[in-house]
């Protein structure tokens, strides 16, 4: 490689992916807490099919996706570059009102755009035109995120939030310990998204270093990283589906959906990392969602129970996959 990268050039670029974590999961998480706020507030206009909640709520999902495509983007750039991705998030923070995720989103932006301008720079001093070009991409993507929170953080005014009455069917959702359990399975997808998105970039990386030596390879154009990589692609987007059915839920029940990463994302150095890694993250999830279903059955909350149920079935299509690759 012509270019002369060092480890402080890794560790810039690590700054965006560790930003592009955050606002991912930010913004997806604000998302569905629409969910929770729409049926505090009154209808703009009983005549519109719409409100300004479902609107922001909409944007907000479709930022958090292109989001996530400039952190696999990101990701991958890092490993051609020779070096590792991180997983770990910069602080994610929610908020509680329409007003305060514009607040927060503009912020986060506003930092975002400053820390882009830097490795835009430094890509240049280098003479890195792939990342010159990557971070120029992304750099007016934001611009354009940040002129929309502009527009929202300049809204007049957002309608009062109301609380809404306890009532007795709903006493079965005070249980503090299910609802921790709830963010746990939360916590658990996010860091299934963070663990297969890096492992799909790296695989990427590693199918287009190796050579196609056996004839299969050969005459498919595949390789085993190849293949690895398009099942962690499909995975990661199901694990999506997951994340935002699961914090729609406990906003729907009028709690709080906690913004963690457990268990620690493992990447592993190849492919049979991966699938190792993936299918004890699988494990790991399966245990812990008959538990959810478990407690979703004794407390009565059968939506709960049943949503689990299906997210499970596939969760095991995932474990089977990643079992079909072992030894």
């Amino acid at each position: 490689m012509v270019i002369k990268v060092t480890d402080e050039y890794i560790a810039l670029l690590n700054k965006a992916v560790a930003r592009e974590i955050q606002v991912s999961a930010q913004y997806m998480l604000q998302h569905t807490k629409m969910e929770k706020l729409l049926r505090k507030v009154i209808k703009e206009n009983y005549l519109l099919e719409t409100t300004t909640y479902e609107e922001f709520g909409k944007l907000l999902k479709e930022l958090a996706i292109q989001e996530m495509k400039h952190l696999g983007a990101i990701m991958e750039r890092i490993y051609i570059l020779g070096g590792e991705a991180t997983t770990k998030p910069s602080k994610i923070t929610i908020g509680n009102t329409m007003k305060e995720f514009a607040k927060l989103d503009l912020k986060a932006e506003e930092e975002a755009l400053a820390m882009y301008r830097e490795i835009i720079e430094a890509a240049k001093a280098i003479g890195d035109r792939e990342t010159w070009q990557l971070f120029m991409k992304i750099y007016s993507d934001e611009e354009e995120h940040l002129l929309k929170f502009q527009d929202y953080n300049e809204m007049e005014s957002e309608p009062d939030l109301a609380e809404t009455p306890e009532s007795e069917w709903r006493s079965i959702f005070n249980n503090k310990e299910y609802i921790a359990l709830l963010n746990k399975a939360l916590a658990s997808e996010i860091s299934a998204i963070v663990q297969y998105t890096t492992q799909h970039e790296k695989a990427d990386g590693l199918e287009r270093l190796r050579k196609k030596k056996a004839p299969l390879e050969v005459a498919t154009g595949k390789n085993k990283a190849g293949v690895i990589s398009g099942i962690l692609k499909k995975t990661f987007l199901q694990e999506m589906e997951h994340m935002e059915m699961i914090s729609e839920r406990i906003y729907e029940i009028d709690r709080e959906a906690v913004a963690d990463i457990n268990p620690v994302p493992e990447i592993g150095n190849n492919e049979d990392d991966f699938i190792k890694l993936d299918r004890e993250a699988e494990n790991y999830a399966i245990v812990l969602y008959r538990k959810v279903i478990d407690e979703a059955t004794k407390l009565g909350d059968i939506k709960t129970k049943k949503m689990f149920e299906d997210i499970i079935q596939q969760e095991e299509e995932h474990y089977w996959a990643f079992d079909d690759f072992l030894p």
